[in-house]
Protein backbone atom coordinates (compact mmCIF):
# COMPACT_ATOMS: atom_id res chain seq x y z
CA UNK A 1 0.00 0.00 0.00
CA UNK A 2 1.38 3.44 -0.86
CA UNK A 3 0.17 6.92 -1.42
CA UNK A 4 -1.80 6.99 -4.64
CA UNK A 5 -3.39 9.58 -6.81
CA UNK A 6 -6.71 8.77 -8.41
CA UNK A 7 -8.47 10.55 -11.21
CA UNK A 8 -12.06 9.90 -12.19
CA UNK A 9 -13.58 12.03 -14.90
CA UNK A 10 -17.25 12.88 -14.51
CA UNK A 11 -19.79 14.68 -16.59
CA UNK A 12 -23.53 15.35 -16.28
CA UNK A 13 -26.28 14.66 -18.79
CA UNK A 14 -27.89 17.89 -17.68
CA UNK A 15 -27.55 20.35 -14.82
CA UNK A 16 -29.65 18.32 -12.39
CA UNK A 17 -28.78 14.75 -13.38
CA UNK A 18 -26.36 12.56 -11.48
CA UNK A 19 -22.75 12.54 -12.57
CA UNK A 20 -21.66 9.64 -14.74
CA UNK A 21 -18.20 8.29 -15.21
CA UNK A 22 -16.43 8.79 -18.51
CA UNK A 23 -13.05 7.57 -19.61
CA UNK A 24 -11.32 4.32 -18.73
CA UNK A 25 -11.84 4.61 -14.98
CA UNK A 26 -9.79 5.62 -12.00
CA UNK A 27 -6.06 5.86 -12.56
CA UNK A 28 -3.85 5.10 -9.58
CA UNK A 29 -0.23 6.05 -9.24
CA UNK A 30 1.82 5.41 -6.14
CA UNK A 31 5.36 6.15 -5.14
CA UNK A 32 6.36 2.48 -5.18
CA UNK A 33 5.79 2.52 -8.96
CA UNK A 34 7.98 5.62 -9.35
CA UNK A 35 10.83 5.16 -6.86
CA UNK A 36 13.21 2.22 -7.16
CA UNK A 37 14.90 1.24 -3.86
CA UNK A 38 18.25 1.78 -5.60
CA UNK A 39 17.32 5.41 -6.37
CA UNK A 40 17.80 6.67 -2.80
CA UNK A 41 20.95 8.28 -1.48
CA UNK A 42 22.04 9.86 1.79
CA UNK A 43 24.64 12.60 1.53
CA UNK A 44 26.49 14.45 4.26
CA UNK A 45 26.99 17.81 2.59
CA UNK A 46 26.20 19.19 -0.85
CA UNK A 47 28.17 22.17 -2.12
CA UNK A 48 25.91 23.42 -4.93
CA UNK A 49 22.81 22.77 -7.00
CA UNK A 50 25.08 21.81 -9.87
CA UNK A 51 26.70 19.11 -7.73
CA UNK A 52 23.27 18.01 -6.46
CA UNK A 53 21.96 17.64 -10.02
CA UNK A 54 25.11 15.67 -10.90
CA UNK A 55 24.41 13.26 -8.03
CA UNK A 56 20.73 12.97 -9.00
CA UNK A 57 21.81 12.24 -12.56
CA UNK A 58 24.17 9.53 -11.33
CA UNK A 59 21.37 7.96 -9.30
CA UNK A 60 19.03 8.04 -12.34
CA UNK A 61 21.74 6.59 -14.60
CA UNK A 62 22.45 3.76 -12.17
CA UNK A 63 18.86 2.92 -11.19
CA UNK A 64 17.08 3.49 -14.52
CA UNK A 65 19.78 3.51 -17.22
CA UNK A 66 19.26 7.18 -18.08
CA UNK A 67 21.96 9.25 -19.73
CA UNK A 68 23.87 11.12 -17.03
CA UNK A 69 24.52 14.17 -19.21
CA UNK A 70 20.95 14.39 -20.56
CA UNK A 71 19.51 14.06 -17.06
CA UNK A 72 21.77 16.72 -15.53
CA UNK A 73 21.18 19.08 -18.47
CA UNK A 74 17.40 18.62 -18.23
CA UNK A 75 17.38 19.30 -14.47
CA UNK A 76 19.48 22.44 -14.91
CA UNK A 77 17.31 23.65 -17.79
CA UNK A 78 14.11 23.20 -15.73
CA UNK A 79 15.67 24.87 -12.68
CA UNK A 80 16.63 27.88 -14.83
CA UNK A 81 12.88 28.51 -15.31
CA UNK A 82 12.46 28.91 -11.54
CA UNK A 83 13.61 27.19 -8.37
CA UNK A 84 11.95 23.93 -7.41
CA UNK A 85 12.46 24.38 -3.66
CA UNK A 86 8.87 24.20 -2.39
CA UNK A 87 9.50 25.13 1.23
CA UNK A 88 9.87 23.44 4.61
CA UNK A 89 13.23 21.97 3.61
CA UNK A 90 11.88 20.18 0.52
CA UNK A 91 12.86 20.47 -3.14
CA UNK A 92 11.14 18.74 -6.06
CA UNK A 93 13.39 19.12 -9.10
CA UNK A 94 11.86 17.55 -12.18
CA UNK A 95 12.59 17.22 -15.86
CA UNK A 96 11.40 15.58 -19.05
CA UNK A 97 13.81 13.13 -20.63
CA UNK A 98 13.82 11.88 -24.23
CA UNK A 99 13.61 8.11 -24.53
CA UNK A 100 12.16 7.51 -21.06
CA UNK A 101 9.02 5.33 -21.13
CA UNK A 102 7.56 6.08 -17.67
CA UNK A 103 7.87 8.51 -14.78
CA UNK A 104 10.66 7.60 -12.34
CA UNK A 105 12.11 9.25 -9.27
CA UNK A 106 15.23 9.67 -7.17
CA UNK A 107 15.35 10.69 -3.52
CA UNK A 108 18.19 12.29 -1.57
CA UNK A 109 18.42 13.24 2.07
CA UNK A 110 21.14 15.68 3.03
CA UNK A 111 22.64 15.58 6.52
CA UNK A 112 23.54 19.25 6.15
CA UNK A 113 20.77 21.35 4.49
CA UNK A 114 21.79 23.49 1.52
CA UNK A 115 20.57 26.76 0.04
CA UNK A 116 18.18 26.04 -2.82
CA UNK A 117 16.42 29.38 -3.41
CA UNK A 118 13.28 27.82 -1.92
CA UNK A 119 10.07 29.82 -1.80
CA UNK A 120 10.36 30.18 2.00
CA UNK A 121 14.12 30.91 1.78
CA UNK A 122 14.85 27.97 4.07
CA UNK A 123 17.64 25.50 3.26
CA UNK A 124 16.71 22.14 1.75
CA UNK A 125 17.54 18.68 3.06
CA UNK A 126 14.91 16.47 1.38
CA UNK A 127 15.05 16.24 -2.40
CA UNK A 128 12.68 14.12 -4.48
CA UNK A 129 13.50 14.39 -8.19
CA UNK A 130 11.14 13.24 -10.92
CA UNK A 131 12.05 12.28 -14.47
CA UNK A 132 9.27 11.95 -17.02
CA UNK A 133 9.06 11.00 -20.69
CA UNK A 134 9.38 14.02 -22.98
CA UNK A 135 5.73 13.72 -24.08
CA UNK A 136 4.27 12.57 -20.75
CA UNK A 137 1.76 15.38 -20.11
CA UNK A 138 -0.74 14.16 -17.53
CA UNK A 139 1.37 11.37 -16.00
CA UNK A 140 4.15 13.83 -15.18
CA UNK A 141 1.67 16.18 -13.50
CA UNK A 142 0.02 13.34 -11.56
CA UNK A 143 3.39 12.13 -10.32
CA UNK A 144 4.44 15.65 -9.35
CA UNK A 145 1.16 16.13 -7.45
CA UNK A 146 1.61 12.79 -5.69
CA UNK A 147 5.18 13.54 -4.62
CA UNK A 148 4.29 17.10 -3.61
CA UNK A 149 1.40 15.85 -1.48
CA UNK A 150 3.63 13.24 0.15
CA UNK A 151 6.45 15.67 0.87
CA UNK A 152 4.04 18.23 2.39
CA UNK A 153 3.14 15.68 5.07
CA UNK A 154 4.98 16.84 8.18
CA UNK A 155 4.96 13.37 9.76
CA UNK A 156 6.55 11.80 6.71
CA UNK A 157 9.24 14.50 6.54
CA UNK A 158 9.99 14.07 10.25
CA UNK A 159 10.43 10.31 9.76
CA UNK A 160 12.63 10.86 6.69
CA UNK A 161 14.85 13.26 8.65
CA UNK A 162 15.11 10.86 11.61
CA UNK A 163 16.29 7.84 9.59
CA UNK A 164 19.63 7.22 7.95
CA UNK A 165 19.13 3.97 6.04
CA UNK A 166 18.15 4.03 2.36
CA UNK A 167 15.86 0.99 2.78
CA UNK A 168 14.03 2.70 5.66
CA UNK A 169 13.63 5.92 3.65
CA UNK A 170 12.19 3.90 0.76
CA UNK A 171 9.75 2.17 3.13
CA UNK A 172 8.64 5.50 4.61
CA UNK A 173 8.02 6.99 1.18
CA UNK A 174 6.26 3.96 -0.30
CA UNK A 175 4.26 2.74 2.69
CA UNK A 176 2.61 6.00 3.65
CA UNK A 177 -1.18 5.85 4.10
CA UNK A 178 -3.02 5.64 0.80
CA UNK A 179 -4.78 8.74 -0.44
CA UNK A 180 -6.76 9.64 -3.52
CA UNK A 181 -6.93 12.96 -5.25
CA UNK A 182 -9.42 13.94 -7.90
Amino acid sequence: MGISVGLTLTTRHNKTGPPRRVGAGTFHMNISKILDPQAIKLVGKMTSKKRLFQDLGEIAASAYGLSLNDTVDALQERESLGPTGVGHGVALPHARIEGLDRVVGAFMRLESPMDFDAVDRQPVDLIFALFAPAESGVDHLKALALVSRTMRDGDICTKLRANGEAATLHAILTEAPATKAA
